[in-house]
């Protein structure tokens, strides 16, 4: 490079704009987690076959709408039960409350009583909207057992998978046993 050219480029370097690196959005807070499972998902309710130990599937439809309080979810979720059955309506409302940890919900079902829950809930995990881990977990009854019951979902992008699992206790295990789980991926708006 020319001597007396150097003075030059250096003052066009010093005076060239530095490409700042945009800060990483902070991840989603429990509640921006939940919201982001609004909108129609479709894939399986599978229930583990305990004599093949394999899940068995049924096509399922999830439309889950907030309704614009920031922290109420109504679902909708449509099961195909199979020609004998056909399909199958489950509506719930999930609400959080104040703490911002406690879900209470109600589940609606043609032919049953309505179910009433409370669970703790826990981000597990969060790198952004598309990207977290929910742990909810509840006192209850599952097979006309006492029970905790935990329900992991995870979103993946455009994949939400919900497990449900079970730790019976009225025994001295402490084994959680799967019961069931969704998985759903997102359709287009």
């Amino acid at each position: 490079m020319n001597a007396r050219r150097f003075p030059l480029f250096l003052a066009l370097f010093a005076a060239a704009p530095v490409a700042a690196e945009e800060p990483a959005a902070p991840p989603p807070t429990l509640a921006e987690a939940r919201a982001s499972t609004a909108g129609t998902w479709r894939g399986e309710l599978q229930y583990r076959d305990y004599q093949s130990n394999e899940w068995v599937g049924i096509p399922v439809t999830v439309t889950t709408d907030p309704v614009g309080d920031g922290v109420t979810l109504v679902r909708r979720a449509v099961f195909d039960d199979g020609p004998r059955r056909g399909a199958v309506y489950i509506t719930s409302v999930e609400m959080l409350a104040k703490d911002g940890a406690t879900e209470f919900s109600t589940g609606f079902r043609a032919g049953n009583e309505p179910e009433i829950g409370r669970f703790t809930l826990a981000l597990a995990e969060a790198r952004d909207a598309e990207h977290w881990t929910i742990v909810a977990t509840a006192e209850g009854m599952d097979d006309d057992r006492p029970a905790m019951i935990r329900e992991t979902t995870m979103r993946d992008g455009g994949r939400l998978t919900t497990l449900k699992e079970v730790d019976f206790t009225d025994d001295a295990d402490d084994d959680w046993l799967p019961r069931n789980r969704t998985l759903l991926e997102r359709v287009a708006d």
